[in-house]
């Protein structure tokens, strides 16, 4: 079975992401994409724009000291330009550790990534890792 597009570009994306390649991750993105993070951390809220959200990246690369990982696990796609992914999160941020499934709600308009909502499976852990 064929893989939607949508499916793809998702898939595309994680890959970018997981070997720090920002140029091929930003060409994924529209200029004026959003990505939402839940919770009340300082990394919390509405990044918007393609370069606000690929500093987020980097800043999260940093704030971890590199130890981030995420192992995509599955992608879901609806057909109408929406997508899911979940994903395992894994990193060590000071004395602190994190492990944890998530997931992102993708929004695709022309082929490009235009909107993320990111869900975590526990939202006061997350927090408290990146407090």
């Amino acid at each position: 079975m064929a893989e939607h597009p949508d499916s793809a570009l998702v898939r595309r994306s994680y890959e970018a992401f997981s070997k720090g390649d920002m140029e091929t991750l930003g060409s994924l993105m529209t200029a004026d994409v959003v990505h939402h993070i839940p919770g009340n951390n300082p990394i919390s809220g509405h990044h918007k724009g393609r370069d606000a959200v690929l500093g987020l990246y980097r800043r999260l690369d940093e704030e971890t000291n590199g130890t981030m990982q995420v192992q995509l696990e599955t992608v879901l796609a609806d057909g109408r330009g929406h997508a899911m992914s979940v994903h395992l999160f894994r990193a060590d941020r000071g004395n602190r550790g994190l492990e944890e499934r998530a997931g992102l709600f993708f929004t695709i308009v022309g082929g490009k990534i235009s909107d993320i909502d990111e869900c975590t499976q526990d939202i006061d852990e997350t927090d408290a890792f990146w407090s």
